[in-house]
């Protein structure tokens, strides 16, 4: 969970939360590599199950699916990278190949979060839910036209981490003017040592490239981005 630095670009590997998803572009590495060190130690295996991802934690597992295609295949993160704008994940050569991503090199696809320290976890259970009794007359539906003003963002800039909420406040304020398309939210989380930070995250942008682009217009070098 080190920061790091790569082609003067600055990482800060941030936890992750179990169902927590991400949209984008992967790629996948083999040969190359094969029986190289990855950036948790191990040797590459160009045929196991396993991925590089640029701030997600070492030993995470993902269910990386194609949704050109819709197959899937879980893998675990062992990697760093890719250091490619616009791409999210590396798979290694097996799992890329049984998503069909041997085939254009790329794909558009979407991971998930489903298990950590390199194991998956169990399934949540679903209570069913009861049926109701049919009523005697048929419900009304009830319009709701404010659902089609919802915006969904899916990225966000972390502009600073606080142990203090009056310092998370002030970066708010500070940057609360800054884009008026873009808003500045402070999420309160408890790290795994126990303590509570007030993290500044600046929320509404639609893809990491877009954040990305914003981050350098505006020198955020020492910030980074998270998915929502």
């Amino acid at each position: 969970m080190r920061p790091y630095t790569i082609r003067g670009h600055n990482y800060r590997p941030t936890y992750v939360t179990l169902g927590q998803k991400m949209r984008g572009i992967s790629s996948w590495y083999g040969p190359n590599f094969h029986g190289k060190r990855t950036s948790n130690g191990e040797r590459y295996d160009m045929h196991a199950m396993t991925a590089a991802h640029k701030t997600w934690p070492m030993n995470t597992m993902l269910r990386v699916t194609n949704l050109e295609n819709h197959r899937s295949v879980v893998v675990r993160i062992n990697d760093r990278g890719p250091f490619v704008r616009g791409r999210i994940i590396d798979c290694s050569y097996e799992a890329g190949r049984r998503i069909g991503l041997d085939k254009r090199g790329i794909a558009k696809v979407e991971i998930e979060v489903i298990g950590f320290g390199g194991r998956v976890e169990p399934a949540r259970r679903v209570r069913p839910t009861p049926k109701a009794p049919y009523p005697s007359t048929p419900p009304q539906r009830v319009p709701r036209p404010h659902l089609m003003r919802v915006k969904l963002s899916h990225f966000a800039i972390q502009l600073g981490a606080f142990g203090h909420y009056e310092g998370a406040k002030v970066y708010q304020r500070r940057y609360g003017s800054v884009d008026p398309r873009y808003k500045p939210r402070i999420k309160r989380t408890q790290e795994a040592d126990g303590r509570v930070l007030y993290r500044v995250w600046l929320s509404g942008f639609r893809t990491q490239e877009e954040a990305e682009v914003f981050r350098s217009r505006h020198d955020l070098g020492s910030t980074f981005i998270v998915s929502e």
